[in-house]
């Protein structure tokens, strides 16, 4: 008599347990290496206020903070403000993008050119925007157009010497090897030149972001009564602590979305780069 030894019998139709506690498992040391020590700097803060080791009244518990922020935007007090600010910033950092790649292409491209812009470009990037503010509130007024105009300013700069950058890096091995092939100088511009030099473009703007973001700050602190920057201010004049800070947080958190939209958008342009996979 013989015995015939068979597997056991696996339920196919549901899902693999260990499998999925293992991906639990991996997402959740992803994160904590990713996460931990921001969660960590948190707590501590909440511990340390709550407990005395802050000052609270300087260093108010996280979750006042919290609350005062969704208050903010529940009340619809703060969303005003992000809407303003945005539009400050976002025209700035356009016009930015429409001046400073065009003009950088052509710097990239044309020696003369270059050597002829280069100096005076040198001498005005040296040239911090909050010192010119003065003389744009001289010249434009309190307004809008002298807000607009220097984060405009401050954030022209690192796209254009990013994009001028991009361009002369270009391997000249490629452009060699499309003039081989007889392709035109429009042709080696748009199909060798431009995509090659897109990443340094993306690193520009992203710089140009956080710069917008950060003399957006300093504009809306002179001069406005609306925006985020402005939010910050009053607060710290009314002394409403929680909400100054909670503006501050706001202020980050519209840092990190637009740098987290230009990375899908680098991503997007950039798929055939080693450094995207």
């Amino acid at each position: 008599m013989t015995y015939q030894y068979s597997e056991p019998v696996r339920a196919t139709n549901g899902p693999d347990i260990r499998a999925v506690l293992t991906r639990g498992v991996v997402a959740g040391r992803r994160f904590a290496a990713n996460y931990g020590l921001l969660l960590g700097f948190f707590a501590g803060w909440q511990v340390a206020s709550s407990t005395g080791w802050l000052n609270p009244a300087v260093f108010p518990p996280i979750d006042r903070v919290a609350s005062a922020l969704w208050n903010g935007l529940s009340s619809g007090a703060l969303l005003d403000d992000i809407a303003i600010s945005l539009q400050r910033a976002g025209i700035a950092f356009l016009a930015a993008v429409a001046l400073g790649i065009p003009l950088g292409l052509f710097m990239g491209q044309i020696r003369a050119v270059e050597q002829a812009l280069d100096p005076i470009l040198q001498l005005f990037r040296q040239t911090s925007a909050l010192a010119l503010y003065p003389v744009f509130i001289l010249l434009l007024g309190l307004g809008e157009a002298s807000k607009i105009f220097v984060i405009f300013w401050a954030t022209l700069f690192p796209i254009l010497l990013a994009t001028v950058g991009g361009v002369k890096e270009v391997d000249p091995k490629l452009i060699e090897m499309a003039r081989t092939f007889g392709a035109a100088r429009l042709t080696i511009f748009r199909r060798v030149v431009l995509p090659a030099s897109i990443p340094s473009i993306f690193v520009g703007l992203r710089l140009s972001a956080t710069t917008a973001l950060l003399l957006l700050i300093a504009a809306e602190m002179i001069g406005a009564n609306k925006g985020v920057g402005f939010q910050v201010m009053n607060a710290q004049y009314n002394f409403q602590i929680p909400l100054m800070f909670a503006a501050i947080f706001l202020l980050a958190f519209l840092g990190l979305a637009a740098n987290w939209v230009l990375v899908l958008l680098q991503r997007r342009f950039c798929r055939w780069s080693p450094a995207q996979h």
